[in-house]
């Protein structure tokens, strides 16, 4: 498949966001089922020995790139399944190997960026979530481990290294699935079109922000005004995966725009020499 990298206007961005609601909208169920899948198979690679921790980042690339063949097959009123996360990987031999080293490049990089967040902390992120666990903690035992400086140093390195991890491997997956471009080629090719279009991700996460800001806002002041506040953390929880299930989605019309859309059909395994 030829692709062609294109500068995509900042406005873009806000576009992305409404077609993922929009396409989520078209099968609200379906899509949602495809990511709790997912959660689901994270959550037992995250029991392995010594490499769960790897493993469960690692599959993060399988997670972006599934959710775009699905929504790309939902585009053409095809079928969305959990198959379509290994779908890639049952291509030829050339394009399931740079998928699989680059699901082990990130796994890694992403759990670097962790252990040293948590060295930062001083393993304030393992004592919030023992904390969390503990269904009878004071909400002030919370606060004040929130307040600690080592953990405002470990969410700003956080945020900028988990970005700069992210730019390269946004396309990275499609890349090489679609266009099969070897890993080297994919990261450099998705760190350019992110950077010639880096007005419209910039709109494009000004506007995930204003949305989940806008909800916390909205279900505050009307649970507030209705007297129940305590319903705020229970809808919290479907709000959360409903906005994590449209982000994935719109990763394929960041795509799209950013290359000129991918092919109406998965790419076919080429016969091996």
């Amino acid at each position: 498949m030829a692709l062609i990298l294109k500068s995509v206007p900042p406005r873009r961005g806000m576009r992305w966001v409404r077609d993922g609601f929009a396409q989520f909208a078209r099968r609200p169920l379906v899509f949602t089922l495809l990511f709790v899948a997912f959660l689901f198979a994270a959550l037992v690679m995250s029991l392995v020995p010594l490499l769960g921790g790897v493993l469960q980042m690692a599959l993060l690339p399988l997670l972006s790139l599934g959710f775009m063949v699905a929504t790309q097959s939902a585009l053409l009123d095809g079928s969305v399944s959990p198959k379509q996360f290994i779908e890639p990987l049952q291509g030829d031999a050339g394009r399931r190997k740079s998928l699989l080293v680059l699901c082990g490049l990130y796994g890694v990089a992403a759990v670097l960026i962790l252990l040293l967040c948590d060295a930062v902390s001083d393993n304030a992120m393992q004592r919030l979530q023992q904390l969390i666990a503990e269904t009878d903690t004071p909400q002030a035992e919370i606060d004040a481990l929130l307040s600690e400086p080592g953990v405002s140093y470990a969410v700003v390195i956080a945020a900028v290294l988990g970005t700069a991890l992210s730019i390269p491997f946004w396309h990275a997956p499609a890349l090489v699935h679609w266009g099969g471009q070897s890993v080297a080629q994919a990261l450099f090719s998705s760190t350019l079109a992110v950077w010639r279009s880096k007005g419209a991700f910039f709109v494009y996460a000004m506007t995930w922000t204003t949305v989940i800001v806008l909800f916390g806002v909205f279900t505050a002041l009307l649970f507030g005004l209705l007297g129940a506040r305590q319903m705020g953390s229970v809808i919290a929880l479907p709000a959360a995966l409903t906005f994590s299930t449209v982000f994935y989605i719109s990763l394929l019309f960041t795509f799209n725009d950013s290359f000129g859309g991918a092919p109406d059909a998965p790419a076919m395994p080429q016969p091996e020499a």
